[in-house]
């Protein structure tokens, strides 16, 4: 058993699980809890019978395939709130404690054997983290739903998990224990996080530096950004959006789905900008060189440059 684990999961939390995990003489992980225990535990997992040192292992090129696949150690995923999706993903992020960026360490074998959802678990979550984590879905399905890359069957996930969101997530935050909604939203997590094999995009380039930074919840962080990203990417998504409005029942096309994401946002108490999220005396050049060097920037459909992403902080802020 170990639980120490920060809310955004850091270098330190690796080392110390590390220890615990090979003085014990343990052959696999189960891991439990929400979007930070799950990407600890994968990392726990992946990292035990490695010997070179975890940041070797980051997201980039073909580092993964520095790994010694048979040091990664199998993975059960049990799931405790519906967001991150982590639970079906190949990459965990972890924070550099020193640097204070978020990395993302990544390897196919990072992929959990096994993955139990059940809605039950998630019953307990306050209304705040069942906001934050419900949008942190959503923001997934949107930005997989807006990013250039080539891959229908993930904009057809993405399509429908947008929708599970919007009918079952209100639902969810009005009645914990709606278990029939808990369950459409556990749903809607692991399609998210499968969707965006597509791509990210800035929402979360902008919220992983500010989570590093900040250490803000990374869902309710996503939600925050989610409207002035949408009005960044307008001209580039407005047509696709067109149609995702109508099938998702919002009148209005592209400027209906916006108005329909500050409305949301506003019912499930999320703050209107970061300042309000408790982002105080930020340091914006840091924040816009860690922004842009973030992988998530790849999969935007608009580039984002030093001065448009500057401005989007600004309007954040």
């Amino acid at each position: 058993m170990f639980a120490d684990v920060d809310p955004n999961p850091n270098d330190n939390n690796v080392e110390d699980g590390l220890k615990v995990y090979r003085d014990g003489g343990f052959d696999g992980v189960i891991a439990f809890g929400g979007g930070s225990g799950l990407d600890l535990g994968k990392t726990l997992a992946f990292m035990a019978g490695q010997t070179r040192p975890m940041w070797d292992f980051e997201d980039i090129g073909d580092w993964w395939t520095r790994a010694d696949p048979d040091g990664i150690h199998p993975i059960v995923a049990v799931p405790t709130t519906a967001g991150t999706g982590s639970e079906v993903g190949r990459a965990s992020v972890i924070t550099n404690s020193e640097s204070h960026e978020k990395k993302i360490i990544f390897h196919p074998k990072m992929l959990p054997s096994v993955v139990i959802c059940d809605p039950e678990l998630t019953v307990g979550m306050p209304k705040h983290i069942t906001a934050g984590t419900g949008l942190d879905a959503f923001a997934h399905c949107v930005e997989a739903y807006s990013s250039p890359h080539y891959h229908p069957m993930s904009q057809g996930i993405a399509l429908e998990g947008m929708r599970l969101v919007k009918d079952n997530l209100p639902r969810a935050y009005a009645d914990g224990g709606d278990i029939d909604a808990r369950a459409h939203m556990m749903s809607a997590a692991a399609m998210g996080a499968t969707a965006f094999q597509k791509g990210l995009g800035a929402i979360h380039a902008l919220s992983h530096p500010i989570g590093a930074h900040h250490h803000t919840h990374h869902g309710t962080t996503n939600a925050v950004c989610m409207p002035e990203v949408l009005k960044f990417n307008a001209d580039a998504i407005r047509d696709r959006f067109d149609s995702a409005a109508a099938y998702l029942g919002i009148a209005g096309g592209f400027d209906g789905f916006r108005a329909y994401v500050d409305e949301l946002n506003s019912s499930l108490g999320i703050p209107k900008n970061l300042t309000a999220l408790g982002v105080s005396d930020p340091d914006i050049n840091r924040l816009v060189s860690d922004a842009l060097r973030d992988p998530s920037t790849g999969g935007n459909p608009v580039e984002m440059t030093e001065a448009n992403t500057r401005a989007l902080f600004e309007a954040l802020l």
